[in-house]
């Protein structure tokens, strides 16, 4: 498969690789010695939108099939 830079399907690995560092990063944030509790909502926050954005675009990529 050929991925053009503006596909959905690469934005989805986009997203999806994006996802995946906001949840390394948050969990660095939970366990530093001073922790920021608004880093951490604001990071939390984040991942959610990126999750219900990702769930989107996967459901608009699967193909429909008849009933």
């Amino acid at each position: 498969m050929i991925l053009n830079h503006s596909s959905p399907q690469r934005l989805l690995i986009q997203l999806k690789i994006e996802h995946a560092d906001l949840n390394a990063l948050a969990d660095k944030a939970v366990h530093a010695p001073h922790i920021d509790e608004l880093l951490i909502k604001r990071l939390k926050k984040r991942r959610l939108q990126l999750r219900d954005r990702i769930s989107r675009l996967e459901t608009s990529l699967m193909p429909i099939e008849p009933a």
